[in-house]
């Protein structure tokens, strides 16, 4: 008996399923607690203010420069002095350093090259002292302070919403994968060939599946392999990354390692995506569901390869 193909949707269904998708993700950031932001802020500006205190206004933070790192919040604001910041791991690229702590205590010289990298970049409209080698008014340091802080408490609730969702969503697949189609989990593990997936009805998260690493994996009633890529956009131009240069992508890689009978890869989708993008991820036999319907359509097709 053939195997029961995957659902592959009209442009019609597409386009109803991403409308609801938008919706539904308009609401839930409408919904989210401006608390989140305030409380962000007022952290960093805190620690903004103590790193210029610190360092006697930047003018002394090349001998500071092993306390201001060593410091894991102290150092964030080290890092977005900088117009556009520094992000951590480019920053070990550029000076060719460690961040971790123990490395800078035990190298001092390392530590002053970090910061004279950032003070390369110093953002001269927050910090125009600096350049101009005089003490700031106290209206430039206030300034500096609550432009520096808004900075980081906007990209760091921006990562935390990102990393609270994508693991949100997995939790559900995962949850539903158990409760709702009689799956068991088992254990995490590296699954170079098909053999090495999980028994038919049991799932697994976070592994490498071949070349590629799946946010699950689970083994359909017939014996065929189903990674799980768990993708939030949130904007349309985003989508393209999420969707079709990654989980696409990854397919792509799947189908000709394990061959296209073996493997159905799914991708579990919500917030915003263009249609255009979904039917291109579609046409590359990427199977899309979506995170606000998944006891349908995910549930129904699990339960049809028991046939």
């Amino acid at each position: 008996m053939s195997a029961v193909p995957p659902p592959r949707w009209s442009a019609d269904e597409l386009d109803e399923r991403r409308l609801e998708a938008i919706r539904l993700f308009r609401e839930d950031r409408m919904q989210e607690p401006l608390e989140d932001y305030l409380d962000a802020f007022d952290r960093y500006r805190g620690k903004v203010e103590e790193l210029l205190e610190a360092t006697v206004d930047l003018s002394q933070i090349t001998d500071q420069a092993v306390d201001v790192l060593t410091d894991p919040a102290l150092l964030e604001a080290v890092r977005y002095l900088s117009g556009p910041p520094i992000s951590a791991d480019d920053l070990k690229i550029y000076t060719e350093a460690s961040l971790a702590p123990t490395r800078i205590r035990a190298d001092p010289e390392m530590a002053r090259r970090v910061v004279e990298t950032v003070m390369l970049g110093l953002d001269r409209r927050r910090f125009p002292w600096v350049a101009e080698d005089r003490e700031p008014t106290d209206a430039e340091r206030e300034a500096a302070s609550l432009a520096s802080a808004a900075l980081i408490a906007s990209r760091r609730v921006m990562t935390d919403r990102a990393n609270e969702a994508k693991q949100g969503q997995e939790e559900m697949v995962a949850s539903v994968l158990a409760e709702n189609a009689g799956f068991q989990e088992v254990a995490t593990r590296h699954m170079p060939t098909l053999a090495d997936a999980p028994l038919p009805g049991k799932f697994c998260r976070e592994s490498m599946f071949g070349e590629r690493k799946a946010d699950l994996v689970a083994t359909l009633w017939d014996k065929r392999v189903m990674p799980i890529e768990c993708k939030v956009s949130n904007s349309s131009t985003n989508s393209v990354k999420r969707l079709n240069n990654d989980a696409a992508q990854k397919a792509s890689v799947w189908f000709a390692q394990f061959g296209t009978m073996g493997v159905v890869p799914v991708a579990v989708l919500a917030g915003v995506y263009k249609q255009h993008n979904l039917k291109q991820a579609q046409d590359r036999s990427l199977t899309l569901f979506w995170a606000h319907d998944l006891l349908g359509p995910f549930v129904d097709f699990i339960q049809s390869t028991k046939a």
